[in-house]
């Protein structure tokens, strides 16, 4: 077992990867009441092409098929898995993202038991064709709720704005048409494929014993019968730097109209630190032009273009980047020229360096206030483990990132032919 440790942060990070392949990290936090642990395969919704365990041809599944596998794994044959956590006093969830299907609990007592529990039930999968036709009608029903939800539709509809192949632009959940072709059979070819070991990480955080927590995986995993697997190939389509439309607008039964402008990051290439560099550089950015404390908010709020529902986000990933900014809106015309304008200015402006600083700042210290959350750690520490970086590096890059690196990233980031408008505007009588 490895360890490395941040003194800045008075943590040490626990490693060891197992013979089957499956990477175990653990934090203790000493003193800490609640502990939580995470399950994570590198699976998301993205994943739908790629080459099956044991075969040698790319394979294309439907859409929305690492989602539904997600609501399987809860089903089991003999036994109720949330019984199971609440006999132990355990919370448990889990969630599918574009590039991620994560189980979790959260405790105050009894984490050894729990933590069997989480192992064993993501590793013992049972589906039935009569199951997989009753799960179809439910999920059926989850997408329709979705799209009938205006603030969903419009995230989905700026990011189908900005994407023309990439698997990014479809609901996570798939579409009531794609979910039905999926079969028990598919199902367990999938799992194979992606919850192996090799593809896993399982993380645990709290007031325990490291050497006591380890052997117990251990001694989990050794009972099991995988052997450790290269990488999964995938493949993900080839994507044109320019968004797909510049405009779009679609009316629902709302009361107030909504306006996204999303920007399509062209140079989704990168990985470990410098993924996350790009990252935290961009939501620097994003702090300084739009944020609550920016001129640009100020004015757009005493204008009355925008409310508290006002905000941005920036996604980088292994095969996709974008970033949107937007909310709710009285003058949905008249905010997207302001944002899509103010967008625009950027590469050419130039940065205070006493805002920069002091935006730095703020992002350390609200980074430092969010360790004392153990759910915040257990959820973000796999998605930037993933990308081959440790969560704890944020702390090392903001405090090597430069002003000239926002400038530059600018120049490279905000183009114009990148940027789309989408607009959700209430149904005309």
């Amino acid at each position: 077992m490895e360890f490395k440790e941040f003194p800045q942060l008075q943590e040490k990070l626990y490693y060891e990867q197992l013979e089957n392949g499956l990477e175990v990290y653990m934090l203790p936090k000493r003193g800490f009441n609640k502990s939580f642990a995470t399950f994570t395969t590198k699976y998301g919704s993205i994943d739908n092409h790629f080459v099956p365990i044991g075969q040698s041809e790319m394979k294309l599944v439907p859409d929305g098929i690492a989602h539904f596998l997600e609501h399987k794994m809860f089903e089991k044959e003999d036994y109720d898995v949330f019984e199971k956590f609440s006999a132990h006093s355990a919370s448990s969830n889990a969630f599918t993202s574009f590039t991620r299907t994560c189980y979790l609990f959260s405790c105050t007592s009894d984490l050894k038991e729990n933590l069997t529990t989480l192992i064993d039930f993501v590793q013992s999968p049972y589906f039935t064709e009569q199951t997989v036709e009753k799960e179809k009608g439910i999920i059926a029903q989850e997408i329709k709720m979705y799209d009938d939800n205006p603030d969903f539709r419009a995230y989905y509809e700026i990011i189908g704005n900005l994407f023309k192949e990439h698997p990014v632009k479809i609901d996570i959940a798939g579409t009531v048409e794609s979910i039905q072709p999926i079969t028990a059979e598919l199902l367990y070819e999938c799992y194979n494929t992606f919850y192996h070991p090799s593809n896993m990480l399982l993380f645990v955080i709290g007031d325990f014993d490291v050497e006591e927590m380890m052997a117990l995986v251990r001694e989990n995993q050794a009972k099991k019968d995988y052997k450790k697997e290269e990488p999964i190939p995938r493949e993900y389509p080839k994507e044109e730097p320019q968004a797909v439309r510049p405009e779009s607008t679609l009316e629902m039964e709302v009361g107030t109209a909504k306006v996204f402008v999303g920007v399509k990051d062209a140079s989704a290439d990168q990985d470990g630190k410098d993924l996350l560099k790009k990252e935290v550089a961009l939501d620097i950015i994003f702090d300084l032009i739009f944020g609550s404390s920016s001129t640009y908010y100020e004015e757009m709020l005493d204008k009355g273009y925008i409310n508290d529902t006002f905000s941005y986000e920036t996604n980088c990933e292994l095969s996709f980047g974008f970033s949107i900014v937007g909310g709710d809106t009285r003058y949905p015309d008249e905010l997207a020229h302001s944002i899509k304008e103010k967008l625009l200015t950027i590469p050419t402006m130039t940065f205070d360096e006493t805002e920069f600083t002091r935006i730095k700042n703020k992002k350390v210290g609200r980074f430092l206030s969010a360790l004392n959350s153990v759910e915040f750690i257990a959820n973000q520490f796999t998605q930037y483990a993933f990308n081959g970086v440790q969560l704890f590096s944020i702390l090392d890059i903001l405090d090597e990132l430069r002003i000239e690196d926002l400038q530059q990233l600018a120049k490279d980031y905000f183009v114009e032919d990148r940027m789309s408008i989408f607009k959700l505007l209430p149904k005309q009588a």
